[in-house]
């Protein structure tokens, strides 16, 4: 029986991958002297909110998240950040391996909306371990008790967004919403889906420029038709 310990020792982006990702630097360590041919190894990984504190100005952000601070107690649950597997090479005592984990601009994720809330610190994760051991001659399953902790700096999760979308954000609608925005964004002649969300914040008092759009007020088109 394999006698297994993991520990993280860093987090970095991978700036190549399709998509947002994260890789978890692991450590992998055999302490009977087995020697592993593979390791098929499972890892879920959880934000831990309530390991840290946070500034007045995180309070507010996370309240739509969490509620107000004096919930956070009962509110404070881990976020699921990842499920991913990864192939371990084969090896004797111990290894080190870079775990992808793919990460989501997503405001409406949980996990999206808590790092976009941070403006620094440290971000305790847990990694929960499971999976699949091959030797010499036979198979045996990694333990379901075998966990680590990671530190993952809310800088490197803005890094890494920075990386696939420079100062940018992403907001989930209907498609009903969509095909309105389509419609007004052509009515306005208006080239990007930015300008389009600006001129309807300049319509309400809430634009870049801070005016009230009180003058020359342009047609509000809602759905298929429009309003005036």
């Amino acid at each position: 029986m394999g006698d297994f310990a993991f520990a993280c020792s860093g987090v970095r982006p991978e700036p190549y991958a399709a998509a947002p990702t994260l890789l978890f630097r692991l450590c992998v360590e055999e302490r009977s002297g087995l020697d592993v041919r593979a390791l098929a190894l499972r890892c879920q990984l959880r934000v831990q909110p309530h390991q840290r504190t946070y500034s007045p100005l995180e309070q507010a952000r996370l309240g739509a998240l969490f509620g107000p601070p004096d919930r956070w107690s009962t509110t404070q649950q881990p976020l699921q950040l990842a499920t991913v597997t990864v192939m371990v090479p084969g090896f004797r005592g111990g290894t080190e391996i870079d775990v992808p984990v793919p990460c989501s601009y997503d405001l409406e994720v949980s996990c999206g909306q808590y790092f976009h809330a941070l403006e620094g610190g440290q971000v305790p994760v847990l990694m929960l371990f499971s999976g699949t051991v091959f030797t010499a001659g036979q198979v045996e399953m990694v333990p379901w008790d075998q966990e680590c902790t990671a530190e993952l700096p809310a800088a490197v999760w803005r890094e890494v967004m920075d990386l696939y979308f420079p100062g940018s954000g992403w907001l989930r609608l209907r498609r009903e919403t969509l095909d309105a925005l389509q419609e007004f964004k052509h009515a306005r002649q208006l080239t990007t889906w930015e300008e389009t969300v600006e001129a309807l914040l300049d319509r309400a008092g809430r634009g870049p420029t801070g005016q009230d759009g009180a003058g020359d007020r342009p047609r509000q088109w809602c759905g298929g038709g429009e309003a005036r």
